[in-house]
């Protein structure tokens, strides 16, 4: 049930980005203006993405109150393969051989790491000092990487926020993995613990430099770094602050380790690869 629901989740997930690129890129402010981010508010094509975005979350919300977060942030990074036909539809983007390349290994690498790693489950109420050490390093890593993207322009810089975007976003599959658990409890449990309020505003960041990414016009560099980023960092948590573990038996956990380095290097190509269409016009905003 995990599998099917990350699965669904991730094609939701790809529609939405495409569709919010294509939002971003009508609006009139430049990358540079935090305007654009009320501007694409008033574009219908951004608020469908976002609809298709939310729709990917409630999904993904799902499939990690059945499986592990390792498990599911892994299948959920197969939006990236979805998107690409789809940018290419919506948004002008090219897939070259990089780009076809690149994606090649995202499926294989990710395919290798579920079937032979499988991740296995581990304690459900981490500790407040590994949550402390969870976010605290997820704040360090953006703000470093929105510093450094802002010096850049193009793919670099589409790279560079989606890689802060991803961080937050690792945070928010983390934390959303133990909110699930709460639902049960009541309105007033969930308005009085910390996990709504640290998922509130890790999906926020997350979404605000995921707007920023693909305000560039660049789709494989700025959804890539953000997946790559998310992957690494749901992976690195569910270890660390869930006590997850791959399958050990059989010798498995090296070909998972190289599954997971293909689908790594996989989303590095698609990342290093300027596979866009010269970005839309942007209208006067007639809001």
């Amino acid at each position: 049930m995990a599998v099917g629901l990350a699965l669904v989740a991730a094609l939701f997930l790809a529609l939405g980005s495409v569709l919010q690129q294509k939002g971003t890129l009508e609006t009139s402010a430049g990358a540079d203006d935090p305007r654009f981010l009320v501007q694409m508010l008033r574009r219908p094509v951004w608020l469908a993405g976002a609809v298709s975005q939310a729709t990917g979350w409630v999904l993904q919300a799902a499939a990690l109150d059945r499986g592990p977060l390792a498990l599911v942030q892994s299948l959920t990074m197969l939006n990236l393969v979805f998107a690409l036909p789809l940018g290419a539809r919506l948004t002008g983007q090219r897939i070259t051989r990089r780009v076809a390349l690149g994606a090649l290994g995202v499926v294989v690498g990710v395919s290798l790491f579920v079937s032979v790693g499988s991740p296995a489950k581990g304690t459900g109420n981490p500790s407040a000092a590994e949550w402390w050490g969870a976010c605290l390093s997820a704040l360090v890593l953006v703000v470093i990487f929105v510093y450094i993207g802002r010096r850049f322009q193009g793919a670099r810089r589409a790279a560079l926020l989606g890689t802060a975007a991803g961080f937050a976003f690792g945070l928010q599959g983390a934390v959303t993995k133990y909110f699930v658990t709460l639902i049960g409890s009541g309105v007033v449990a969930l308005l009085t613990t910390w996990s709504s309020y640290v998922l509130i505003l890790s999906a926020l960041v997350g979404l605000a430099l995921q707007q920023s990414a693909l305000k560039t016009g660049v789709l494989a560099p700025a959804i890539g770094s953000a997946n790559v980023m998310t992957l690494l960092t749901g992976v690195f948590l569910g270890i660390t602050v869930f006590d997850e573990s791959l399958q050990s038996g059989s010798g498995s956990q090296v070909p998972a380790a190289i599954g997971l380095l293909l689908a790594v290097v996989g989303v590095g190509l698609l990342a290093a690869s300027d596979a866009a269409g010269p970005p839309a016009s942007n209208p006067p905003d007639s809001g």
